[in-house]
């Protein structure tokens, strides 16, 4: 069982997290984050001096996540294909946050590189940590060549169909945008497969 002290940062990193998603990280006080966590705000001070070593946490946390998910579905689906399919439902799975917030890490990302170029950049390593995954799923489909770019594309269609998902308000944007995905990823795989 986790210490105290362990538990009460994980509270807190996990507070944050939700609060940096939903208002952004410059509309997040250190006050938000205590109330959040429900932790004495001297507390805070004891696991983080700033606001920064926060957000850095954060996305550890993210990261700590999304690594654990990935495996998941490697151990859960025999081929690329499977796994490729899991990863295009992250759209409907997740259609009702998107369509309120947009992307997590794509509204981070838009948020830091405007003011905290350091700090996006360790927000990047979110995209780069997809990046790798389905550039891996789409070697393994047979597309080693172009892995990398196709991973690129699926991303690109995802963050570009999360904005217009919370601007329109609308999440079915986002479900059909996973249909074409989909059928797109199963014409992949029997080589008939058009240029998205």
């Amino acid at each position: 069982m986790a210490k105290k002290s362990e538990r009460t940062r994980q509270r807190i990193v996990e507070a944050a997290n939700r609060l940096f998603y939903h208002q952004g990280f410059h509309n997040t006080s250190f006050s938000d984050v205590v109330r959040a966590a429900e932790v004495p705000r001297g507390n805070i001070y004891y696991y983080f001096k700033t606001k920064d070593q926060i957000l850095r946490a954060a996305i550890d946390y993210r990261l700590e996540r999304i690594r654990s998910m990935l495996d998941g579905w490697n151990d859960s689906y025999r081929t690329p294909v499977e796994r490729l399919q899991r990863f295009v439902c992250l759209l409907d799975d997740t259609a009702e946050a998107l369509t309120l917030y947009g992307c997590p890490m794509g509204s981070l990302n838009t948020e830091l590189g405007k003011t905290d170029l350091a700090l996006q950049e360790q927000a990047a390593e979110l995209f780069r940590l997809f990046e790798e995954w389905l550039t891996d799923q789409f070697a393994e489909l047979g597309y080693a060549g172009r892995a990398h770019e196709l991973a690129i594309r699926v991303m690109a269609i995802g963050q570009g169909i999360s904005v217009m998902a919370h601007v329109h308000h609308d999440p079915t944007l986002l479900r059909r945008e996973r249909q074409r995905l989909s059928r797109w990823i199963d014409q992949l795989a029997d080589g008939s497969a058009d240029c998205l």
